[in-house]
């Protein structure tokens, strides 16, 4: 069976998510001792976070990214958010609030929404679906429509863990479309073993990606620094398919920066 050697984490969390348990510290210490050359930090951009979600004061954290090292302890570190769909017409958190002032109080000196402002200093967004209530009584093609929609935000490199968002949708068609627009399909090393199974929405995504060779990002999706660069789940799944490696934009960082390089991400 295939065997790989992925160098790169692009979906991890920080205590700042709140269900999450560890420092951007830890995390790149622990990439450094799983070996690996890329790290991403993508906290969660999401009404989960806080009760009082619309006063920006709540998200100085992704504002404050150019404090980070880009390199740390020998491990390149980038900046992303997850940020949570919330429309069927692809749109995502924050766009519907409005900023009129600054994080000390003052008039905002040009016109952002919520979601302009904070995620401005990202390389790049992951986009997931985590509450479902929008899309209740919605059909597959509906949420098909809302992936490719989603895939062609400036901003969006990725869908993330589109196996388990429990919503179905045409994995072909999604597929298809995120490849010919240099977008990733990620698989999540997070989600439940359910997904991998011969039966699995993971492994017919990574099926689909093979068939029309669309780029994968294996993510271990961590929310401590004991899971980072850890992806057996994912890796095991992948082998008892012969999934190829070139696929895999994770697989190290030259291949993740040219993936990013390839989607031509850009400020909306």
């Amino acid at each position: 069976m295939r065997t790989y050697s992925l160098k790169c984490d692009c979906h991890t969390h920080t205590l700042y998510s709140r269900h999450a348990f560890s420092t951007i510290a830890e995390n790149v210490r622990a990439a450094k001792e799983q070996g690996l050359e890329l790290l991403a930090s993508t906290d969660h951009f999401s009404d989960m976070l806080f009760p009082d979600w619309r006063d920006l004061r709540n998200y100085q954290y992704f504002s404050g990214y150019s404090m980070w090292p880009r390199v740390w302890d020998g491990v390149k570190l980038l900046h992303g958010a997850e940020v949570d769909i919330t429309g069927l017409n692809g749109s995502l958190f924050g766009e519907d609030v409005p900023l009129t002032t600054t994080t000390v109080g003052q008039p905002m000196p040009r016109e952002w929404n919520l979601f302009s402002h904070t995620t401005r200093y990202c390389d790049f967004l992951i986009a997931s679906v985590h509450g479902t209530t929008f899309a209740t009584g919605c059909t597959k093609e509906q949420v098909t429509q809302m992936y490719c929609n989603v895939l062609m935000r400036p901003r969006v490199l990725m869908i993330g863990h589109p196996g388990r968002s429990g919503l179905a949708f045409d994995i072909d068609a999604v597929v298809r479309f995120a490849g010919e627009h240099h977008r990733l399909i990620e698989l999540n090393e997070h989600s439940s073993d359910r997904f991998y199974g011969e039966d699995g929405v993971c492994r017919k995504i990574a099926e689909a990606c093979m068939h029309y060779g669309t780029q994968v990002a294996v993510d271990t999706d961590a929310h401590i620094c004991a899971k980072i660069g850890k992806f057996s789940r994912v890796e095991t799944m992948l082998g008892e398919i012969d999934f190829p490696e070139e696929l895999i934009a994770t697989r190290n960082r030259v291949a993740f920066e040219k993936a990013l390089k390839d989607a031509q991400l850009s400020a909306e």
